[in-house]
């Protein structure tokens, strides 16, 4: 497992994670190919523009039902609990990333649900960053948009980002470790489904 240490998001401060060193890789530490890469341990872009975006607006979240998809290190549910979420679930496909996201709300005294089947608030960072996962992630946030649930999307100009389908919130200029995206800062987008 990759070593992480609890630490201050660059973004969002008022948030600490479980973080890898910032010359970690997703490849660093024990990996094996027949498990996914260790997204949960950085704080990626979309996660954190969303995450400072509740902690800016909390009417956002408050006092709703928020379920956080594919959400990695936990930084936007963790975001939308401190807001006064009535609840926050946290999903991934990685169960790894369910177990870090729980450990870090546990960081940051707010509790997570393992799931939220009736969300009035759906939050998504990061997730259209390929051709294959974009059209799941479409059919998953078109059905709860469908079901009455405000979407909330956090993304970075990946390539596959289908922006015909949203509006832009706002943006903001995210640091990020240039190990991970060749860059130190991503213009990052929080858009909300139409």
């Amino acid at each position: 497992m990759l070593p992480t240490e609890l630490k201050p998001v660059p973004f969002v401060p008022e948030i600490s994670l479980h973080l890898a060193d910032q010359k970690a890789t997703l490849f660093s530490g024990d990996f094996h190919s027949d498990q996914p890469p260790p997204f949960w341990a950085f704080a990626w872009a979309g996660g954190q523009s969303l995450a400072r975006y509740l902690l800016d607006h909390p009417a956002e979240a408050a006092g709703r039902r928020v379920l956080d998809v594919a959400t990695g290190s936990g930084v936007a549910a963790i975001a939308a609990a401190r807001c006064g979420a009535l609840s926050v679930a946290a999903t991934d496909i990685d169960p790894a990333s369910v177990e870090a996201a729980q450990r870090n709300a546990a960081a940051n005294h707010v509790t997570l649900a393992a799931d939220e089947p009736n969300p009035e608030l759906v939050l998504a960072g990061d997730v259209f960053y390929s051709p294959s996962v974009t059209p799941q992630m479409v059919r998953t946030l078109r059905a709860a948009r469908k079901a009455g649930a405000s979407v909330l999307v956090g993304d970075p100009g990946r390539g596959y980002f289908p922006e015909r389908l949203f509006e832009l919130v706002t943006e903001y200029t995210v640091p990020v470790p240039a190990v991970l995206e060749e860059t130190e800062k991503l213009v990052t987008g929080v858009w909300k489904m139409k």
